[in-house]
């Protein structure tokens, strides 16, 4: 062990962070069973908050968005990002392909706030660029973002320009890794650059696939940022999430013990989520990821 000492002491910082705000929160968990405020003593009610979640109209309309926008967002994105890594990985001039990863990767350093703030602009029905196209084509300025028809697909079309950058390298990395022999014997046998990508390309990055889909799927539920900054009362029904939920129940009731049942009920999801996925990946491969 004293080998690897200065190892173990570059991971030390990590596993604090992660021991401070990944275990020791958990000591909170009991509050979910319990009738808890800040003025008042915690009072054990048991399975009084979950009854009461299952219950409440709101959290059902917030736990159908999560598992909708989550999804959308979940495969979308992995079609996205393999697809450009596909297409990049095609480009021989090294200059083009570079500026091209930067454009991609950019928007990655944005913060919500900031990308939010960016298509609010563009969308805005008084003087935003989608629209005064509208207006100058002969129609009426429209209000994208309170529309409950739109603003599923703007949102998932902003998280993937927000995010697409960074799901294009880690799949070029990948894909830098296939031996250019393969592709050679493709050929010789007279594959197309077609048959080369589903017959060599694919199955060569398919454990990258499977590792950054598990990962994803992990925090595939935790959708506050990208949504709080873009959502509006108009809206709700389709973009409250159980995160911004109970973001507003706890701002506006105090109800400490329900919002942690909230919390508790779905990581319960996320980790039932990953260990199915889990599963389903050791069946196709054979060997398990986690």
């Amino acid at each position: 062990m004293l080998r690897y000492k200065y190892f173990y002491l570059m991971a030390l910082p990590v596993v604090v962070i992660t021991f401070i705000f990944y275990y020791m929160p958990m000591y909170g968990i009991k509050f979910a069973f319990t009738k808890y405020g800040p003025f008042a003593p915690a009072k054990f009610i048991g399975l009084d908050n979950f009854r009461t979640l299952f219950k409440t109209p709101q959290f059902l309309s917030a736990f159908r968005n999560t598992i909708t926008l989550s999804l959308l967002n979940l495969f979308v994105g992995m079609l996205v990002t393999i697809v450009f890594a596909l297409l990049l990985n095609e480009v021989k001039n090294k200059f083009a392909k570079s500026f091209v990863q930067t454009l991609l990767y950019l928007p990655h350093f944005l913060s919500w706030v900031v990308v939010a703030s960016i298509f609010t602009i563009i969308l805005s029905p008084q003087d935003g660029f989608i629209n005064q196209l509208l207006v100058q084509t002969g129609h009426k300025p429209f209000y994208f973002l309170v529309s409950e028809k739109w603003w599923t697909p703007i949102f998932v079309f902003i998280a993937r320009w927000k995010d697409t950058g960074w799901g294009t390298i880690i799949y070029l990395a990948a894909l830098s890794g296939i031996s250019p022999e393969l592709y050679e014997a493709a050929s010789i046998d007279g594959a197309s650059r077609l048959k080369q990508c589903f017959h060599v390309t694919i199955p060569g990055i398919m454990n990258t696939i499977l590792v950054i889909f598990i990962l994803d799927l992990a925090k595939v539920l935790n959708l506050f940022d990208s949504v709080f900054n873009l959502m509006n009362p108009l809206v709700y029904s389709v973009s409250d999430t159980i995160q911004t939920y109970t973001f507003r129940v706890m701002s506006q009731q105090a109800d400490y013990g329900y919002t942690t049942a909230v919390g508790l009920f779905k990581s319960v999801i996320a980790l039932v989520l990953v260990l199915a996925a889990n599963k389903i990946s050791k069946k196709i491969k054979g060997s398990s990821i986690l």
